[in-house]
């Protein structure tokens, strides 16, 4: 599995930080961006990238994504096929996210996390399994029909056909 991260400036120390862990720990890291810290970027290019990244190869990658509040990147993320981001502020939230919605996304805000918060929300994110609960799956299901009627104009440049997703 990889992960996809990106930040923008208001969360860019807590990627580098959350980077480090997860390479520390052997995980497959690969960074959208931004590479530096840029004071003028903006949160939607980089929130972009994860999210295409996970729509196109959503069952063996993951993403994380960062800025100031956390909400702009997540409302990004969102908007592409195959990904169901959290936005998360406590390990119980990350893991409820997991078990409960399968997400493949995961949204921080910088601004009221410190490093050892983001460090235990990350952690339990990506060592939480999906339940496979019959509920959880249906309502997956209802979630990916949603995005089918609402992708349909979309959906030669998107996989969003589900049949063949066992998972679910």
């Amino acid at each position: 599995m990889v992960i996809y991260i990106a930040s923008d400036h208001r969360g860019f120390k807590l990627k580098e930080h959350i980077k480090s862990v997860l390479k520390e720990r052997g995980y497959s890291i690969y960074d959208v961006g931004d590479e530096t810290y840029n004071e003028d970027d903006d949160y939607p290019d980089f929130a972009k990238k994860v999210g295409e990244k996970v729509s196109v190869d959503f069952e063996r990658s993951k993403g994380i994504v960062i800025c100031g509040s956390g909400v702009g990147v997540d409302i990004i993320a969102n908007k592409y096929p195959n990904v169901r981001s959290a936005l998360t502020a406590t390990p119980d939230q990350a893991f409820d996210s997991r078990t409960d919605d399968d997400s493949n996304v995961l949204a921080l805000g910088a601004n009221y996390l410190d490093k050892e918060q983001a460090e235990k929300i990350v952690l339990t994110w990506l060592q939480t399994p999906f339940s496979g609960e019959e509920r959880h799956k249906r309502r997956i299901r209802k979630i990916q029909e949603a995005e089918a009627e609402i992708f349909d104009s979309q959906a030669t440049k998107f996989d969003i056909n589900h049949d063949n997703d066992s998972r679910y």
